[in-house]
């Protein structure tokens, strides 16, 4: 968790992690009652993962796509 804090800029921390980790933390109150905070702890780590991987790749595509259109 360091690592990342370090390696990104704030405002592109806040940009790309903040929406999905908000994401991620709504899904975990709403669905997740293991009576574990342990449980409870990797699951949203788990689906914070998960749903970053998503925006991830869609973004990526995105990008490509748009990129590649763009050009005659």
């Amino acid at each position: 968790m360091f690592a990342l804090f370090r390696s990104l800029p704030l405002r592109t921390l806040l940009s790309t992690q903040g929406p999905v980790l908000l994401a991620s933390f709504v899904i975990a109150e709403l669905f997740y009652k293991f009576k574990s905070f342990t449980l409870e702890c990797l699951a949203f780590l788990a689906t914070w993962f998960v749903i970053d991987a998503l925006v991830t790749a869609l973004r990526n595509i995105w990008l490509a796509r748009s990129g590649s259109t763009s050009r005659p």
